[in-house]
């Protein structure tokens, strides 16, 4: 994984106020998995933490657990955050360059970043530091062109938001058993909706840190408070200063592991 666009404290600290939609991505790992709900791991990886969201949707299932992202400045926000808790640890590494643990994982996570890692070197990293009998859970969720009961919103995005804003070309392929190599097994893929609600300033600030905006403001086309003050003044018809509900996709691939 050498992408390391989001390595910028905006970006980290745009990070930590994400919507907490990682938490119905461990509902949905319990359901699809069918584990009890108080089934708990003893060892947890969370690779391509992030600002520390995804880890903390892991530690809810996990008695310890371990985030690690190529970003400096994402680890450095997840020490602020959560360094006084004995159960969080964290440390800079590429999604590849995993570093054996003293107990293996028995789970590990990896939401949003497997667009960017090689896939054959994950796995045999992977393979170095897991238990036997582990579980790969990677997923992703993002905003769609959907909010619900409003026509206007899919207007903006389609006709405004994504003319300004193009999404930045990434690998965006689903994996199949052939992708895997030996010992992992691909058990189980799911796609699925969840739904969030925000107003005018919070979603704004939840869109300044999408990859399609950060690359339009790295590249110097427009600068931040440009972007801001664009979409505030053009989302404002759309939420009417109200409180509105947004549709995000998500999906879920559970890959198992046996020596």
């Amino acid at each position: 994984m050498n992408n390391k666009s989001f390595d910028s404290k905006r970006i980290a600290l745009g990070y930590a106020k994400r919507p907490w939609l990682h938490k119905s991505v461990i509902e949905q790992l319990k359901k699809d998995c069918d584990l009890a709900e108080n089934h708990r791991f003893r060892n947890g990886l969370d690779v391509g933490c992030g600002a520390g969201l995804s880890t903390k949707a892991l530690k809810l299932i996990c008695d310890k657990v371990t985030g690690t992202d190529i970003a400096d400045s994402m680890v450095e926000v997840c020490k602020e955050l959560y360094g006084e808790d004995e159960g969080f640890s964290f440390y800079v590494a590429k999604a590849e360059e995993t570093r054996v643990p003293d107990e293996k994982y028995d789970i590990v996570t990896a939401a949003g970043c497997i667009n960017w890692v090689d896939e054959k070197k994950y796995m045999a990293n992977m393979a170095q530091v897991m238990a036997d009998n582990g579980l790969i859970v990677i997923y992703d969720f993002g905003i769609t062109d959907k909010m619900v009961g409003n026509a206007d919103y899919t207007k903006w995005y389609q006709d405004e938001y994504l003319r300004r804003f193009p999404k930045p070309p990434r690998k965006e392929n689903k994996w199949t058993q052939d992708d895997l190599i030996k010992g992992f097994t691909m058990k189980k893929q799911t796609d699925y909706e969840m739904e969030y609600a925000f107003d005018l300033e919070k979603f704004v600030d939840f869109m300044m840190i999408q990859s399609n905006v950060n690359a339009q403001i790295e590249s110097g086309n427009i600068t931040a408070d440009e972007a801001r003050a664009w979409m505030l003044e053009s989302l404002a018809p759309v939420f009417e200063d109200k409180e509105k509900t947004l549709i995000f996709y998500g999906y879920s691939w559970y890959i198992t592991f046996r020596r």
